[in-house]
Protein backbone atom coordinates (compact mmCIF):
# COMPACT_ATOMS: atom_id res chain seq x y z
CA UNK A 1 0.00 0.00 0.00
CA UNK A 2 1.37 3.38 -0.91
CA UNK A 3 2.20 5.51 2.07
CA UNK A 4 4.36 8.54 2.47
CA UNK A 5 6.19 7.41 5.58
CA UNK A 6 8.81 9.36 7.44
CA UNK A 7 9.46 6.39 7.64
CA UNK A 8 -6.20 -6.68 35.31
CA UNK A 9 -5.99 -7.15 37.45
CA UNK A 10 -4.70 -4.66 39.92
CA UNK A 11 -3.71 -1.09 39.30
CA UNK A 12 -1.24 0.65 41.54
CA UNK A 13 -2.30 4.07 42.68
CA UNK A 14 0.21 6.46 41.17
CA UNK A 15 1.44 9.31 43.31
CA UNK A 16 2.46 12.32 41.24
CA UNK A 17 5.65 13.70 42.69
CA UNK A 18 6.36 17.31 43.41
CA UNK A 19 2.75 18.48 43.81
CA UNK A 20 1.95 19.24 47.39
CA UNK A 21 -1.04 17.45 48.83
CA UNK A 22 -1.58 14.75 46.22
CA UNK A 23 -2.84 11.56 47.80
CA UNK A 24 -0.73 8.47 48.20
CA UNK A 25 -3.69 6.37 49.30
CA UNK A 26 -3.41 2.64 48.78
CA UNK A 27 -5.82 0.78 46.54
CA UNK A 28 -8.57 -1.11 48.31
CA UNK A 29 -9.67 -2.88 45.14
CA UNK A 30 -9.54 -2.52 41.37
CA UNK A 31 -11.75 -3.62 38.50
CA UNK A 32 -14.42 -2.40 36.09
CA UNK A 33 -17.23 -0.09 37.18
CA UNK A 34 -20.25 -1.17 35.15
CA UNK A 35 -23.38 0.88 34.53
CA UNK A 36 -26.71 -0.84 35.19
CA UNK A 37 -28.24 1.26 32.40
CA UNK A 38 -26.60 -0.69 29.57
CA UNK A 39 -23.81 -2.85 30.97
CA UNK A 40 -21.10 -0.49 29.73
CA UNK A 41 -17.98 0.45 31.67
CA UNK A 42 -16.66 3.67 33.11
CA UNK A 43 -13.81 4.47 30.73
CA UNK A 44 -10.99 7.02 30.64
CA UNK A 45 -11.60 8.71 27.30
CA UNK A 46 -8.74 7.99 24.91
CA UNK A 47 -6.59 6.92 27.86
CA UNK A 48 -5.95 10.64 28.35
CA UNK A 49 -4.60 11.40 31.83
CA UNK A 50 -4.62 15.18 31.38
CA UNK A 51 -6.48 17.16 34.05
CA UNK A 52 -10.00 17.92 32.87
CA UNK A 53 -10.51 14.79 30.79
CA UNK A 54 -14.16 13.78 31.00
CA UNK A 55 -14.66 10.05 31.48
CA UNK A 56 -17.24 8.21 29.40
CA UNK A 57 -19.20 4.99 29.13
CA UNK A 58 -17.80 2.46 26.69
CA UNK A 59 -18.26 -1.19 25.78
CA UNK A 60 -16.46 -3.26 28.41
CA UNK A 61 -13.20 -4.99 27.50
CA UNK A 62 -11.52 -7.29 29.98
CA UNK A 63 -8.20 -6.01 31.21
CA UNK A 64 -8.43 -2.56 29.63
CA UNK A 65 -6.26 -0.14 31.60
CA UNK A 66 -8.67 2.66 30.67
CA UNK A 67 -11.47 0.74 32.42
CA UNK A 68 -9.55 -0.48 35.46
CA UNK A 69 -11.06 1.56 38.28
CA UNK A 70 -9.42 1.71 41.69
CA UNK A 71 -11.61 2.31 44.74
CA UNK A 72 -8.94 3.67 47.06
CA UNK A 73 -9.16 3.42 50.80
CA UNK A 74 -9.47 7.21 51.14
CA UNK A 75 -12.73 7.26 49.14
CA UNK A 76 -11.28 8.33 45.82
CA UNK A 77 -12.19 6.68 42.51
CA UNK A 78 -9.10 6.44 40.33
CA UNK A 79 -8.16 5.45 36.78
CA UNK A 80 -4.50 5.53 35.73
CA UNK A 81 -3.67 7.46 38.87
CA UNK A 82 -6.14 10.32 38.29
CA UNK A 83 -9.19 10.89 40.47
CA UNK A 84 -12.86 11.22 39.58
CA UNK A 85 -13.69 14.81 40.50
CA UNK A 86 -16.55 17.29 40.15
CA UNK A 87 -15.57 20.36 38.13
CA UNK A 88 -15.40 23.60 40.12
CA UNK A 89 -16.41 21.73 43.30
CA UNK A 90 -20.01 22.10 42.13
CA UNK A 91 -22.96 20.42 43.82
CA UNK A 92 -25.46 21.49 41.15
CA UNK A 93 -27.46 19.01 39.11
CA UNK A 94 -25.69 18.60 35.76
CA UNK A 95 -22.24 19.45 37.14
CA UNK A 96 -19.45 18.12 34.92
CA UNK A 97 -17.52 15.11 36.17
CA UNK A 98 -13.89 14.93 35.09
CA UNK A 99 -10.53 13.42 36.01
CA UNK A 100 -8.00 15.41 38.03
CA UNK A 101 -4.85 15.09 40.08
CA UNK A 102 -5.67 13.34 43.35
CA UNK A 103 -5.78 15.43 46.55
CA UNK A 104 -6.75 14.16 50.00
CA UNK A 105 -8.17 17.58 50.86
CA UNK A 106 -10.65 17.83 47.97
CA UNK A 107 -14.11 16.80 49.16
CA UNK A 108 -15.54 16.34 45.67
CA UNK A 109 -13.01 13.54 45.08
CA UNK A 110 -14.64 11.47 47.84
CA UNK A 111 -17.20 8.87 46.78
CA UNK A 112 -19.01 5.93 48.33
CA UNK A 113 -20.61 2.98 46.53
CA UNK A 114 -23.81 2.41 48.47
CA UNK A 115 -26.86 0.48 47.35
CA UNK A 116 -25.47 0.42 43.83
CA UNK A 117 -25.19 4.21 43.64
CA UNK A 118 -21.86 6.03 43.50
CA UNK A 119 -22.47 8.95 45.81
CA UNK A 120 -20.26 12.03 46.04
CA UNK A 121 -19.47 13.63 49.39
CA UNK A 122 -21.98 16.37 48.54
CA UNK A 123 -24.76 13.76 48.43
CA UNK A 124 -25.29 13.77 44.67
CA UNK A 125 -24.95 10.68 42.45
CA UNK A 126 -22.81 9.78 39.46
CA UNK A 127 -25.32 9.85 36.60
CA UNK A 128 -25.22 8.86 32.92
CA UNK A 129 -26.19 12.05 31.14
CA UNK A 130 -29.53 11.90 29.29
CA UNK A 131 -29.65 8.12 29.86
CA UNK A 132 -27.43 7.83 26.76
CA UNK A 133 -26.58 4.19 25.94
CA UNK A 134 -24.14 4.93 23.11
CA UNK A 135 -20.39 4.43 23.43
CA UNK A 136 -18.98 7.80 24.44
CA UNK A 137 -21.88 8.78 26.72
CA UNK A 138 -20.82 11.41 29.26
CA UNK A 139 -21.36 11.50 33.00
CA UNK A 140 -22.60 14.15 35.37
CA UNK A 141 -23.61 14.81 38.95
CA UNK A 142 -27.33 14.62 39.71
CA UNK A 143 -29.76 14.30 42.60
CA UNK A 144 -29.98 10.63 43.51
CA UNK A 145 -33.12 9.01 42.11
CA UNK A 146 -32.31 5.30 42.21
CA UNK A 147 -32.77 4.92 38.45
CA UNK A 148 -30.64 2.59 36.32
CA UNK A 149 -28.53 5.42 34.92
CA UNK A 150 -27.30 6.01 38.48
CA UNK A 151 -26.68 2.36 39.38
CA UNK A 152 -23.27 0.72 39.19
CA UNK A 153 -21.67 -2.63 39.93
CA UNK A 154 -18.00 -2.99 40.66
CA UNK A 155 -15.30 -5.53 39.90
CA UNK A 156 -16.05 -9.19 40.41
CA UNK A 157 -19.68 -8.57 41.36
CA UNK A 158 -20.62 -8.56 37.70
CA UNK A 159 -19.20 -9.88 34.47
CA UNK A 160 -18.98 -7.24 31.72
CA UNK A 161 -21.22 -8.37 28.87
CA UNK A 162 -19.89 -9.57 25.56
CA UNK A 163 -21.14 -7.80 22.47
CA UNK A 164 -22.57 -9.40 19.35
CA UNK A 165 -20.30 -9.32 16.30
CA UNK A 166 -21.75 -7.39 13.35
CA UNK A 167 -23.08 -9.31 10.37
CA UNK A 168 -19.85 -8.99 8.44
CA UNK A 169 -17.63 -10.52 11.12
CA UNK A 170 -15.58 -7.64 12.47
CA UNK A 171 -15.57 -8.74 16.10
CA UNK A 172 -17.20 -7.07 19.09
CA UNK A 173 -17.99 -3.45 18.46
CA UNK A 174 -15.63 -2.84 15.55
CA UNK A 175 -17.04 -1.20 12.45
CA UNK A 176 -16.36 -2.80 9.09
CA UNK A 177 -15.96 0.62 7.43
CA UNK A 178 -12.89 2.53 8.59
CA UNK A 179 -10.91 4.39 5.90
CA UNK A 180 -7.22 4.98 6.50
CA UNK A 181 -6.30 8.34 8.00
CA UNK A 182 -2.73 9.55 8.27
CA UNK A 183 -1.45 12.48 10.33
CA UNK A 184 2.15 12.34 9.16
CA UNK A 185 2.12 14.83 6.32
CA UNK A 186 0.40 17.64 4.54
CA UNK A 187 -3.09 18.76 5.32
CA UNK A 188 -5.07 15.95 6.97
CA UNK A 189 -8.82 16.59 6.74
CA UNK A 190 -10.84 17.74 9.71
CA UNK A 191 -12.24 14.57 11.26
CA UNK A 192 -15.34 16.20 12.69
CA UNK A 193 -16.16 17.67 9.28
CA UNK A 194 -15.74 14.25 7.68
CA UNK A 195 -17.99 12.53 10.20
CA UNK A 196 -20.67 15.21 9.91
CA UNK A 197 -20.56 14.97 6.11
CA UNK A 198 -20.48 11.19 5.76
CA UNK A 199 -21.71 9.58 8.97
CA UNK A 200 -18.49 7.51 9.07
CA UNK A 201 -17.07 7.50 12.61
CA UNK A 202 -14.39 4.80 12.57
CA UNK A 203 -10.99 5.33 10.98
CA UNK A 204 -7.86 3.25 10.51
CA UNK A 205 -4.84 5.19 11.73
CA UNK A 206 -1.42 4.47 10.29
CA UNK A 207 1.31 3.49 10.92
CA UNK A 208 2.77 1.97 14.07
CA UNK A 209 6.43 1.11 13.48
CA UNK A 210 9.63 0.16 15.25
CA UNK A 211 11.58 2.98 16.88
CA UNK A 212 14.76 0.90 17.01
CA UNK A 213 14.34 -1.22 20.13
CA UNK A 214 11.05 -3.04 19.48
CA UNK A 215 9.36 0.06 20.87
CA UNK A 216 6.23 1.08 18.94
CA UNK A 217 5.86 4.67 17.82
CA UNK A 218 3.86 6.41 15.12
CA UNK A 219 6.01 6.21 11.97
CA UNK A 220 8.73 4.92 14.29
CA UNK A 221 9.26 8.40 15.69
CA UNK A 222 6.16 10.02 17.24
CA UNK A 223 5.34 9.08 20.83
CA UNK A 224 2.07 7.37 21.73
CA UNK A 225 1.03 10.04 24.21
CA UNK A 226 0.39 13.58 23.04
CA UNK A 227 0.88 14.95 19.58
CA UNK A 228 -1.34 14.88 16.52
CA UNK A 229 -2.07 11.16 16.66
CA UNK A 230 -3.40 11.22 20.22
CA UNK A 231 -5.38 14.36 19.36
CA UNK A 232 -6.94 12.62 16.34
CA UNK A 233 -7.97 9.61 18.44
CA UNK A 234 -9.51 11.89 21.05
CA UNK A 235 -11.49 13.71 18.34
CA UNK A 236 -12.70 10.49 16.74
CA UNK A 237 -13.89 9.14 20.09
CA UNK A 238 -15.50 12.44 21.05
CA UNK A 239 -17.50 12.13 17.82
CA UNK A 240 -18.80 8.72 18.90
CA UNK A 241 -16.38 6.62 16.85
CA UNK A 242 -13.17 4.74 17.39
CA UNK A 243 -9.95 3.71 15.67
CA UNK A 244 -8.24 0.70 14.22
CA UNK A 245 -4.51 1.20 14.71
CA UNK A 246 -2.48 -0.21 11.82
CA UNK A 247 0.95 -1.72 12.37
CA UNK A 248 3.30 -2.06 9.41
CA UNK A 249 2.95 -0.56 5.95
CA UNK A 250 5.13 -0.42 2.89
CA UNK A 251 8.47 0.93 4.02
CA UNK A 252 9.08 -0.02 7.65
CA UNK A 253 10.91 -0.31 9.94
CA UNK A 254 8.49 -3.04 10.92
CA UNK A 255 8.02 -4.26 14.46
CA UNK A 256 7.18 -7.63 12.93
CA UNK A 257 10.72 -7.86 11.58
CA UNK A 258 12.85 -6.09 14.18
CA UNK A 259 11.27 -7.40 17.38
CA UNK A 260 13.42 -10.41 18.24
CA UNK A 261 10.70 -12.87 19.25
CA UNK A 262 6.96 -13.45 19.21
CA UNK A 263 6.74 -12.52 22.89
CA UNK A 264 8.59 -9.26 22.27
CA UNK A 265 6.32 -8.47 19.33
CA UNK A 266 3.23 -9.26 21.39
CA UNK A 267 4.50 -6.93 24.11
CA UNK A 268 4.91 -4.15 21.54
CA UNK A 269 1.37 -4.69 20.26
CA UNK A 270 0.08 -4.77 23.83
CA UNK A 271 1.79 -1.49 24.70
CA UNK A 272 -0.25 0.26 22.02
CA UNK A 273 -3.47 -1.59 22.84
CA UNK A 274 -3.16 -0.62 26.50
CA UNK A 275 -2.13 2.97 25.79
CA UNK A 276 -5.33 3.65 23.85
CA UNK A 277 -7.70 0.99 25.17
CA UNK A 278 -7.97 -0.32 21.61
CA UNK A 279 -10.84 -2.44 20.36
CA UNK A 280 -9.28 -3.24 16.99
CA UNK A 281 -5.84 -3.54 15.37
CA UNK A 282 -4.65 -4.07 11.80
CA UNK A 283 -1.38 -5.80 10.95
CA UNK A 284 -0.44 -4.52 7.51
CA UNK A 285 2.05 -7.07 6.22
CA UNK A 286 4.17 -5.71 3.39
CA UNK A 287 7.77 -6.12 2.37
CA UNK A 288 10.07 -8.24 4.52
CA UNK A 289 7.53 -9.53 7.08
CA UNK A 290 5.31 -10.84 4.28
CA UNK A 291 8.07 -12.70 2.45
CA UNK A 292 10.02 -14.17 5.36
CA UNK A 293 8.74 -17.38 6.94
CA UNK A 294 10.32 -16.54 10.30
CA UNK A 295 8.61 -13.15 10.47
CA UNK A 296 5.31 -14.63 9.36
CA UNK A 297 5.43 -17.18 12.17
CA UNK A 298 6.49 -14.53 14.67
CA UNK A 299 3.47 -12.43 13.69
CA UNK A 300 1.08 -15.38 13.92
CA UNK A 301 2.34 -16.36 17.37
CA UNK A 302 2.23 -12.78 18.63
CA UNK A 303 -1.37 -12.37 17.49
CA UNK A 304 -2.34 -15.58 19.27
CA UNK A 305 -0.98 -14.06 22.48
CA UNK A 306 -2.83 -10.79 21.86
CA UNK A 307 -6.13 -12.57 21.29
CA UNK A 308 -5.66 -14.65 24.44
CA UNK A 309 -4.83 -11.61 26.58
CA UNK A 310 -7.43 -9.23 25.10
CA UNK A 311 -10.76 -11.05 24.84
CA UNK A 312 -13.03 -9.38 22.31
CA UNK A 313 -10.38 -7.41 20.46
CA UNK A 314 -10.85 -7.32 16.69
CA UNK A 315 -7.78 -8.37 14.71
CA UNK A 316 -7.18 -7.79 11.01
CA UNK A 317 -4.31 -8.82 8.76
CA UNK A 318 -3.81 -6.89 5.52
CA UNK A 319 -1.84 -8.39 2.63
CA UNK A 320 -0.68 -7.43 -0.81
CA UNK A 321 -2.51 -9.16 -3.62
CA UNK A 322 -2.53 -9.97 -7.29
CA UNK A 323 -5.67 -9.65 -9.38
CA UNK A 324 -6.59 -13.26 -8.66
CA UNK A 325 -5.99 -13.06 -4.91
CA UNK A 326 -3.08 -13.07 -2.46
CA UNK A 327 -0.25 -15.47 -1.83
CA UNK A 328 -1.60 -18.07 0.59
CA UNK A 329 1.53 -18.73 2.65
CA UNK A 330 0.64 -16.57 5.64
CA UNK A 331 -3.00 -17.67 5.56
CA UNK A 332 -1.96 -21.32 5.60
CA UNK A 333 0.55 -20.69 8.37
CA UNK A 334 -2.08 -18.98 10.52
CA UNK A 335 -4.63 -21.73 9.92
CA UNK A 336 -2.08 -24.42 10.81
CA UNK A 337 -1.28 -22.58 14.04
CA UNK A 338 -4.95 -22.22 14.98
CA UNK A 339 -5.01 -18.43 14.58
CA UNK A 340 -8.38 -17.10 13.45
CA UNK A 341 -8.47 -13.35 12.85
CA UNK A 342 -11.60 -11.35 12.20
CA UNK A 343 -10.61 -10.27 8.73
CA UNK A 344 -7.99 -10.94 6.09
CA UNK A 345 -7.71 -7.82 3.98
CA UNK A 346 -6.14 -7.51 0.54
CA UNK A 347 -4.77 -4.34 -1.03
CA UNK A 348 -6.51 -4.20 -4.39
CA UNK A 349 -4.19 -1.79 -6.18
CA UNK A 350 -0.53 -1.56 -7.18
CA UNK A 351 -0.88 -5.08 -8.52
CA UNK A 352 0.38 -4.71 -12.07
CA UNK A 353 -2.91 -3.68 -13.64
CA UNK A 354 -3.47 -0.25 -15.13
CA UNK A 355 -6.79 -1.04 -16.79
CA UNK A 356 -10.03 0.80 -16.23
CA UNK A 357 -11.82 -2.11 -14.59
CA UNK A 358 -10.51 -1.85 -11.03
CA UNK A 359 -13.89 -2.60 -9.47
CA UNK A 360 -14.28 -5.87 -11.37
CA UNK A 361 -10.68 -6.85 -10.66
CA UNK A 362 -11.19 -6.16 -6.96
CA UNK A 363 -14.19 -8.48 -6.91
CA UNK A 364 -12.13 -11.13 -8.69
CA UNK A 365 -9.28 -10.82 -6.19
CA UNK A 366 -11.64 -10.88 -3.20
CA UNK A 367 -13.20 -14.07 -4.49
CA UNK A 368 -9.68 -15.49 -4.77
CA UNK A 369 -9.05 -14.55 -1.13
CA UNK A 370 -12.33 -16.19 -0.15
CA UNK A 371 -11.29 -19.41 -1.84
CA UNK A 372 -7.89 -19.43 -0.11
CA UNK A 373 -9.55 -18.92 3.29
CA UNK A 374 -12.07 -21.64 2.52
CA UNK A 375 -9.28 -24.08 1.68
CA UNK A 376 -7.03 -23.17 4.62
CA UNK A 377 -9.71 -23.16 7.33
CA UNK A 378 -12.24 -25.60 5.89
CA UNK A 379 -14.96 -22.95 5.97
CA UNK A 380 -18.10 -22.72 3.90
CA UNK A 381 -18.33 -19.97 1.30
CA UNK A 382 -20.47 -17.90 3.68
CA UNK A 383 -18.03 -18.22 6.58
CA UNK A 384 -15.05 -17.46 4.35
CA UNK A 385 -16.71 -14.32 3.00
CA UNK A 386 -17.26 -13.14 6.58
CA UNK A 387 -13.46 -13.07 6.99
CA UNK A 388 -12.69 -11.24 3.74
CA UNK A 389 -11.45 -7.66 3.85
CA UNK A 390 -10.89 -5.20 0.99
CA UNK A 391 -8.45 -2.30 1.15
CA UNK A 392 -8.78 -0.27 -2.02
CA UNK A 393 -7.29 3.05 -3.15
CA UNK A 394 -9.43 6.02 -4.14
CA UNK A 395 -8.72 7.72 -7.45
CA UNK A 396 -5.41 7.49 -9.30
CA UNK A 397 -3.13 4.72 -8.01
CA UNK A 398 0.66 4.64 -7.97
CA UNK A 399 0.59 2.71 -11.23
CA UNK A 400 -1.69 5.18 -12.98
CA UNK A 401 -4.80 3.04 -12.79
CA UNK A 402 -7.98 4.76 -11.65
CA UNK A 403 -10.36 3.47 -8.98
CA UNK A 404 -13.39 5.48 -10.00
CA UNK A 405 -16.40 6.40 -7.93
CA UNK A 406 -18.31 3.76 -9.88
CA UNK A 407 -15.62 1.19 -9.03
CA UNK A 408 -16.01 2.00 -5.33
CA UNK A 409 -19.77 1.53 -5.66
CA UNK A 410 -19.14 -1.88 -7.26
CA UNK A 411 -16.83 -2.83 -4.40
CA UNK A 412 -19.33 -1.65 -1.79
CA UNK A 413 -22.15 -3.62 -3.41
CA UNK A 414 -19.96 -6.72 -3.32
CA UNK A 415 -19.24 -6.13 0.38
CA UNK A 416 -22.96 -5.81 1.08
CA UNK A 417 -23.81 -8.91 -0.92
CA UNK A 418 -21.38 -11.14 0.95
CA UNK A 419 -21.20 -9.49 4.40
CA UNK A 420 -17.43 -9.13 4.39
CA UNK A 421 -15.43 -8.31 7.50
CA UNK A 422 -13.82 -5.06 6.47
CA UNK A 423 -14.03 -2.35 3.80
CA UNK A 424 -11.46 0.43 3.69
CA UNK A 425 -9.25 2.41 1.36
CA UNK A 426 -6.06 4.45 1.26
CA UNK A 427 -6.84 7.15 2.12
CA UNK A 428 -9.17 9.67 3.69
CA UNK A 429 -6.45 12.27 3.12
CA UNK A 430 -6.91 11.75 -0.65
CA UNK A 431 -10.71 11.87 -0.60
CA UNK A 432 -11.06 15.28 -2.24
CA UNK A 433 -10.60 16.81 -5.65
CA UNK A 434 -7.24 18.31 -6.55
CA UNK A 435 -7.15 22.08 -6.83
CA UNK A 436 -5.06 21.76 -9.98
CA UNK A 437 -3.44 18.86 -11.77
CA UNK A 438 -2.94 15.59 -9.88
CA UNK A 439 0.17 16.18 -7.78
CA UNK A 440 0.83 12.49 -7.03
CA UNK A 441 1.56 13.28 -3.40
CA UNK A 442 -1.34 11.60 -1.60
CA UNK A 443 -3.22 14.81 -0.82
CA UNK A 444 -6.06 14.35 -3.36
CA UNK A 445 -7.59 11.69 -5.56
CA UNK A 446 -6.91 13.05 -9.05
CA UNK A 447 -10.53 12.51 -10.13
CA UNK A 448 -13.55 14.78 -10.30
CA UNK A 449 -15.44 14.34 -7.05
CA UNK A 450 -17.07 16.09 -4.14
CA UNK A 451 -15.23 16.14 -0.83
CA UNK A 452 -15.29 12.77 0.96
CA UNK A 453 -17.40 11.14 -1.76
CA UNK A 454 -15.49 7.84 -1.59
CA UNK A 455 -16.01 7.78 2.18
CA UNK A 456 -19.74 8.34 1.70
CA UNK A 457 -19.89 5.43 -0.75
CA UNK A 458 -18.27 2.87 1.52
CA UNK A 459 -20.10 4.34 4.49
CA UNK A 460 -23.28 2.88 3.01
CA UNK A 461 -21.96 -0.60 3.83
CA UNK A 462 -23.56 -1.75 7.05
CA UNK A 463 -21.34 -4.72 7.75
Amino acid sequence: MRRLIVIVSSLAVVATMGILGITTASAASAGPLVSSLDGKCLDLTGGNTANGTQPQLWTCYAGSANQTVTLADNGSVQIKGKCLDVANNSAADGAVVHMWDCYDSVATQKWSLSGGSLINSNGKCLDVKDRNTADGAKLQLWTCTGTSNQKWTFGGSTTPPTTTPPTGGGGPGAKAVAPYYYTGWGNPPNLTTVTNATGVKWFTMAFMLNSGTCDPKWDGSRALAGGQDQAAINTIRANGGDVVVSFGGAAGPWLEHYCSSASALAAAYQKVISAYGLRAIDIDIEGTPYNTAADQQKTVDALKTIKANNPGITTYITLGSGTTGPDSSLINRAASAGLVVDGWGIMTFDWGSTGNNQGALTVQAADGLKNRLKTAYGWSDADAYKHVGISSMNGITDEGAVVTLADMQTITAYAQQHGIARLTFWSLNRDRQCSGGYPNDDTCSGVTQSAYQYTKIIGAYKG
